[in-house]
């Protein structure tokens, strides 16, 4: 499993574990799923999903996503449940 972590500059929106993320990449979607390769990378403006036993959906705008070691930290500067 993936752990995941999406923060914004109020708040700590979720923390959990999850199978995959798609992030709104600056030039596209990004697909994350176990094992990705290490990477950062901009964030656009869109939707950010994970999915797992409790799926969550955020509009997002600004920031960035991190991966490294089946984790992903989602630092955005701005979110809301979608």
């Amino acid at each position: 499993m993936l752990k995941v972590s999406v923060v914004s500059p109020e708040a700590t929106l979720f923390e959990g574990e999850a199978t995959s993320v798609v992030a709104p990449a600056f030039d596209g979607e990004v697909g994350i799923l176990l094992n990705h390769a290490p990477m950062i990378t901009v964030l656009g403006q869109g939707t950010l999903r994970v999915e797992g036993a409790t799926p969550a959906r955020f509009t997002v705008s600004g920031g960035f996503v991190q991966v490294v070691d089946n984790q992903v930290r989602v630092v955005t500067e701005q979110a809301s449940r979608a």
